[in-house]
């Protein structure tokens, strides 16, 4: 095997998608965090002298709080080299979302567990289902009152 193809093997692609709000950037965070791929995990809603989210890089995220395009963050796990986007959540930009959903492995959902699923999740199930792109559930937020 050569080792382009050992490169290819080892290599899963994971789109974070989500109704907006339900902790895609977050999450995306955490795991580059307990994957060793940073050192301190930034927050969504920082302030100027916090650490802002690796993913949400362009001024105009850091000051909305929300993405507004995908970013691709990488992490090791095992022996598999992983690339996580993070996608936006806001119907504004779906269409960027959707774009990223034709070139991955699978896509990780996020629900909040205070207000279930929502019109854009239904609508992101419907996108993967449409492609055939597996859907792995995560239900954030389980700590808060419904």
């Amino acid at each position: 095997m050569s080792e382009i193809e050992n490169q290819v093997r080892r290599r899963r692609t994971f789109a974070i998608i989500s109704h907006p709000d339900a902790g895609k950037t977050t999450l995306t965070e955490k795991l580059l965090l307990f994957s060793g791929a940073i050192n301190i995990a930034g927050s969504v809603k920082a302030r100027k002298a916090a650490r802002h989210a690796t993913s949400d890089w362009m001024e105009i995220e850091k000051q909305r709080g929300i993405s507004v395009a995908s970013s691709v963050m990488q992490m090791e796990y095992r022996d598999c080299v992983i690339n996580l986007l993070d996608t936006p959540g806001h119907q504004d930009f779906s269409e960027d979302t959707y774009r990223v959903l034709t070139a991955v492995d699978a896509a990780l959902m996020v629900i909040d567990a205070a207000n279930g699923v929502e019109p854009q999740t239904r609508r992101l199930l419907q996108v993967c289902r449409a492609r055939n792109t597996p859907i792995l559930t995560f239900v954030n937020k389980m700590d808060r009152e419904v």
